[in-house]
């Protein structure tokens, strides 16, 4: 495909994680992430702090990469950066970050879309690793977003479906947070379903008016009045029932995930399935996934997760493919909070 060896810089400052990489082409030769625990104790990131984070962060994380990767910078080739979507002032630390330092030296910016770059992790060079063939479906899930993607070529996605209220990542960590979890909650009720009968309770699966559509906020409001009800007439339940409600809630969520997905595959006759984006950690949803393969014939694609979460490593490989295309922007680029994916 390309000769030349390419190195690459790549930043992430999308939401609380301060990432840094450096690939050399397709390969990473360094990953680093500097995470932000002072969000804790708020059960949730706090937009302000999370900027003033990063602005301490960002230096540091910078050079351990560079120092991890065995590349200088005077031999590097571009610098790229998450453009969008993300928080505004979070964004705004990378992107003036990338800036100055690809005009000190005097190299090519490269503005990366952080939804594309959750796709196109599945792209980096790794042995155990297989990347999927265009065109495939991606299910993009996050704490931001919810999407079922058709993608025909590094560049070129459409939106099949997608949430029309809250992405599935809050569905999970604010079902946590009624059940008393700490933040991220996500993570936790992960762990506690593995325990429990996914089958103990049932909660409604809202209807869309696009088939492949999600909705997660009429769900999350049935699970509240669920535990309200139940705790009132037994102030224990929540606690003596734990595993049994994380295990009925994931599987609710994994099943709406998954009906839609089947739809999508069966509209495009696509067989080629990835997941993508922070819930793809999740444990349940990678097995439902596995065992399509089974019973419906794809072909899945799952990320390693140190590429599910933010990490600046998916950047790397997005601004890979876009130098190769001549996809670079200048000083006058623009952080862009509510970027879409197919923008």
């Amino acid at each position: 495909m390309h000769k030349k060896t390419i190195n690459i810089l790549a930043i992430e400052s999308s939401c609380d994680d301060t990432g840094a990489a450096v690939l050399q082409n397709n390969n990473v030769l360094s990953n680093n992430i500097a995470n932000q625990t002072v969000h804790a104790e708020y059960g949730g990131v706090v937009p302000e702090l999370a900027s003033r984070a990063h602005q301490q962060n960002i230096v540091p994380v910078v050079q351990q990469a560079l120092k991890n990767s065995g590349i200088d910078k005077k031999d590097l080739n571009a610098i790229a950066f998450t453009k969008g979507p993300g928080l505004l002032g979070s964004l705004l630390v990378g992107t003036s970050f990338a800036k100055s330092m690809a005009l000190a030296l005097k190299i090519p910016l490269i503005a990366v879309n952080h939804m594309q770059a959750h796709v196109l992790a599945h792209f980096i060079k790794d042995n155990d690793h297989h990347s999927p063939p265009f065109p495939f479906l991606c299910l993009t899930i996050s704490g931001g977003h919810t999407q079922i993607l058709k993608i025909s070529d590094y560049f070129k996605f459409e939106i099949l479906g997608e949430t029309i209220d809250d992405a599935v990542g809050e569905a999970f960590d604010k079902s946590a947070k009624i059940l008393g979890l700490p933040y991220p909650g996500g993570p936790l009720i992960d762990k506690y379903a593995k325990l429990g009968n996914p089958k103990a309770y049932t909660f409604p699966k809202p209807k869309t008016k696009n088939k492949l559509d999600f909705s997660f906020s009429g769900l999350k409001t049935a699970i509240l009045y669920f535990l309200q009800k139940e705790h009132k007439a037994d102030p224990g339940f929540i606690k003596d029932n734990l595993n049994d409600i994380c295990a009925s809630i994931q599987d609710t969520i994994i099943t709406i995930l998954l009906e839609k997905l089947k739809l999508a595959s069966i509209q495009t006759d696509i067989k080629h399935i990835a997941i993508a984006g922070g819930v793809s950690a999740n444990s349940g949803i990678r097995s439902a996934l596995k065992a399509c393969e089974e019973t419906l014939g794809w072909t899945t694609y799952i990320p390693k997760f140190e590429y599910t979460t933010d990490n600046a490593a998916m950047i790397g490989i997005a601004a890979y493919y876009k130098y190769l295309n001549n996809q670079f922007t200048d000083e006058s680029t623009q952080a862009s909070a509510r970027l879409k994916v197919d923008e």
